[in-house]
């Protein structure tokens, strides 16, 4: 199989897997946001508060893929790129399987009890692993070792557009549900009980959702109105700007969510500052610094 043909799966297999994660993202924050969230016992609200923060780490490592594609190699197809994409997925699967555990343990233990729900989180995490890691380690182990690839060639134009386009989709329909979720919030009651301050946040963390959802559409746009839909250097070029952009305000918004629901999780201030502040450096070290960094390595201008 050719490495541009490796590539495109990989990009799409990323996809599926941050589609459900921000799906997963948003219903975690609003569930933090319903009445019934106060009443439930310590533990519980301290693993909704892990699995928020272990969903923003899934979330990290699978951008990162794309934004060393545009960021380091331009576009171009590289087996550096597929293979940070591989190890980045199967990596993220790991803190997605807890997150899941800590979710399944928490909606258990209200419908059935403490045992019942410590018991689905065991077996949902074991089928998690089962599923992900211990049949994929089989099959590898089975599998001979892949060919060398042919010498790498310069990318053609249209698998460009057409990987810059399924860049900007991989991010766009996550935050799309993000934003409608934090809409959603501002029509609960909790949410109208919240300090003037924490109300404003959220509007901060809005409004940079929606920044990024318009970021991530203008390439489309641009391509259909601006190009007429036909394949041009300059589109990758404008086109990569917004899905090189489009991060920024993603990550402040998810940092600032994350700073209100882990507040009324964890009822504490100082770790939900805290917590906030990690999440934006961990997304800014992975989608920008390790980039230019490995740009600047490689003796790109």
């Amino acid at each position: 199989m050719s490495l541009e043909r490796h590539l495109k799966i990989a990009l799409d297999e990323n996809r599926l897997l941050i589609l459900g994660t921000q799906v997963l993202f948003g219903f975690q924050f609003n569930g933090i946001f319903q009445e019934q969230f106060e009443e439930l016992p310590s533990l519980s609200r301290l693993l909704a508060g892990a699995a928020l923060m272990l969903l923003c780490v899934v979330l990290g490592l699978l951008i990162t893929p794309p934004m060393e594609h545009r960021i380091v190699e331009r576009g171009q197809d590289s087996p550096r790129v597929l293979t940070l994409a591989t190890l980045f997925a199967a990596g993220a699967l790991l803190p997605l399987s807890a997150s899941l555990a800590f979710d399944v343990f928490i909606a258990m233990e209200q419908i059935a009890g403490s045992a019942w729900g410590v018991g689905a989180g065991a077996v949902f995490l074991a089928l998690a692993m089962l599923a992900w890691y211990v049949l994929e380690l089989v099959v590898r182990a089975r599998r001979p070792a892949m060919a060398q690839e042919e010498p790498q060639k310069p990318t053609p134009l249209e698998t460009q557009v057409d990987q810059l386009l399924t860049e900007a989709r991989l991010i766009i329909p996550g935050a799309q549900a993000l934003l409608g979720f934090q809409l959603t919030v501002t029509l609960m009651k909790s949410f109208q009980d919240l300090p003037f301050e924490a109300k404003l946040v959220h509007a901060a963390a809005l409004c940079c959702i929606a920044l990024a959802v318009i970021l991530l559409m203008a390439p489309a746009s641009l391509h259909r109105i601006g190009y007429r839909g036909e394949d041009d250097p300059e589109f990758v070029a404008l086109g990569s700007l917004f899905v090189i952009a489009a991060p920024i305000p993603l990550a402040l918004g998810i940092a600032l969510d994350t700073y209100i629901a882990t507040s009324r999780a964890l009822e504490s201030t100082r770790a939900a500052i805290a917590l906030a502040g990690a999440s934006i450096v961990f997304f800014g070290a992975l989608w920008y610094a390790f980039p230019i960094w490995r740009r600047l390595t490689d003796g790109r201008s």
